[in-house]
C-alpha cells in the first residue's frame, strides 16, 4: 500500500512542476507538457537527492555534474520541437533524463543517441533508461565534441554542457534544416 501512495505522491510533485513549467512559459506545447509528466524525473536522480526531483532546479548526480533544471529540459525541447521519427544527439547525457525527455517526443520510430564522457555516468544512464522503460536509447561513453557519426544525419543536436564554440563535427553531423542547442561561451569544449 505505501508504494502505491509514494507512487501517486510523485505523480502529483510531477504534476505540479509541469504546471508550474507551463505557468511560466517554459512548456508552451502539449507534447511537451505530455513528455515531461510522462518521465518520471526522481527515476534518474541518487537517492540522496531524489526527493528534490521535482524542484526546478538542477541537482547533483555525482563526478562534479549536475542533472538540468526542469525548465532548461522544457526550454531545449521546445526549442527543438523534435518530432515523430527523427533522429536526436545529446551531448552530456548525465544520468539520462533529457534524453528519456526526447524519446518521448520521437517515440518508438525516432532515435535518441547520447554521448557522455564520464565513463561511472554513462554506466548510471544506461541503467536509468532501462528501468524507466527506455532500452531503445543509444547511450555512447565518449567525447561529447566529435558527435557521432555512425547514426548522422541528425534531426536535432543538443548540448547539455557548454562550449568554448560550436564544435565542427557536431555542425557535420546535423542534418540539412536540422536544429542545434548549445550554449556557447566558457565550457568544456
Amino acid at each position: 500500500m505505501r508504494s502505491a501512495a509514494v507512487a501517486m505522491a510523485r505523480d502529483d510533485e510531477r504534476a505540479g512542476m509541469v504546471a508550474r513549467l507551463e505557468s511560466n512559459g517554459y512548456v508552451r506545447s502539449a507534447r511537451v507538457r505530455d513528455a515531461m509528466l510522462k518521465v518520471e524525473r526522481h527515476l534518474f536522480l541518487p537517492e540522496d537527492v531524489s526527493q528534490d526531483a521535482y524542484r526546478d532546479s538542477p541537482l547533483p548526480i555525482g563526478h562534479g555534474q549536475t542533472i538540468s533544471a526542469p525548465h532548461m529540459v522544457a526550454m531545449m525541447a521546445e526549442l527543438l520541437a523534435p518530432q515523430p521519427g527523427q533522429k536526436i544527439l545529446e551531448v552530456g547525457s548525465g544520468t539520462g533524463y533529457h534524453a528519456a525527455v526526447m524519446a518521448e517526443l520521437v517515440g518508438a520510430d525516432g532515435l535518441v543517441a547520447t554521448i557522455e564522457r564520464v565513463r561511472e555516468l554513462a554506466g548510471a544512464c544506461r541503467a536509468n533508461l532501462a528501468r524507466a522503460g527506455y532500452p531503445g536509447v543509444l547511450v555512447i561513453e565518449g567525447d561529447g565534441a566529435l558527435g557521432y557519426p555512425e547514426r548522422a544525419p541528425y534531426d536535432c543536436i543538443l548540448a547539455a554542457c557548454a562550449a568554448r564554440k560550436i564544435p565542427d563535427a557536431l555542425l557535420e553531423q546535423l542534418a540539412d534544416g536540422g536544429r542545434l542547442a548549445i550554449t556557447v561561451g566558457g565550457g568544456h569544449y
